[in-house]
């Protein structure tokens, strides 16, 4: 029933995702994600949950091997399928990120773009992240949060967000320290953890899957 309700909150946005992504928390921001990503070389097969209208696939996908785009959300699968129809090293699958239908150790790297602190289990997640990677498989987390934000930034952007998305879903607030904790009692090593833009923030990590 969760995923139900989750599915048709998102997917009720599909054809203006992004203009409502852009002007929430602003599309310089946006493009300064996009520009760490970009930076990450050599990722191989590629498995991105929650991959929306595909805002973030086509900076990943560009050193990838290949890459499967998923999300829960047929209308917005549709929208990335649409925006980089003419990749051949994407395939787009509907997927839940909480049941993920791949077999384990497939993937050398796992992405996942703003999508952790709206996942009613957070950890569910990041097990499933765990199982269908290689050893030493890659995990990247980009993730919208309000640590290090000034209290007043804090609450212009909560009204942008109920303005344009109305009540937002069952939120986590994440802080670096909280995700790294997190991830790294489902196994994972943390290799890289940081925090993105000025007024709007983001958590970046890269985390890397123990090999036994």
């Amino acid at each position: 029933m969760a995923d139900e309700l989750e599915e048709k909150y998102w997917s009720r946005f599909s054809a203006i995702y992004d203009e409502n992504q852009e002007y929430v928390v602003g599309k310089d921001f946006l493009n300064e994600v996009k520009r760490h990503l970009n930076n990450l070389t050599d990722l191989g097969e590629v498995l991105e949950i929650g991959c929306g209208t595909g805002y973030f696939t086509g900076s990943i996908v560009k050193n990838a091997a290949h890459l499967f785009a998923t999300d829960l959300s047929e209308e917005l699968l549709e929208t990335a399928k649409k925006r980089l129809s003419n990749n051949e090293r994407i395939t787009f699958q509907k997927e839940n990120g909480m049941a993920i239908t791949f077999t384990s150790n497939k993937f050398d790297t796992v992405f996942m773009a703003n999508v952790i602190h709206v996942i009613e289990n957070p950890q569910r997640v990041l097990q499933e992240c765990y199982r269908v990677l290689k050893d030493n498989g890659l995990l990247v987390i980009t993730s919208f949060t309000n640590y290090g934000m000034k209290p007043l930034e804090i609450i212009k952007l909560g009204f942008r967000f109920i303005k344009v998305w109305g009540k937002p879903p069952r939120h986590t607030h994440f802080t670096p320290e909280s995700l790294c904790t997190l991830m790294k009692s489902t196994g994972f090593s943390i290799e890289e953890s940081k925090v993105l833009g000025n007024k709007t923030k983001s958590i970046f990590i890269i985390a890397k899957k123990k090999s036994d």
